[in-house]
């Protein structure tokens, strides 16, 4: 459903104003590989922060503490 309504939304752009719709289609795939290291950035982060919210509640879990 996601892509259908970016498919007619592009079809719009390119029905009112098609040099920006071609620089659109043609900058898509570079902007996407420049988003690919701030993805891996944010999964790494998303782990630290587990690792930290892990050992912080370690003691209450050895001490038999339940949510």
């Amino acid at each position: 459903m996601k892509t259908l309504l970016f498919l007619i939304g592009w079809f719009i752009l390119l029905a009112l104003c098609w040099p920006l719709a071609v620089l659109a289609l043609v900058l898509w795939p570079i902007v996407w590989l420049l988003s690919i290291p701030l993805a891996l950035v944010g999964i790494g982060v998303g782990a630290l922060l587990a690792l930290i919210k892990t050992l912080l509640y370690l003691p209450a879990r050895l001490l038999g503490y339940r949510a």
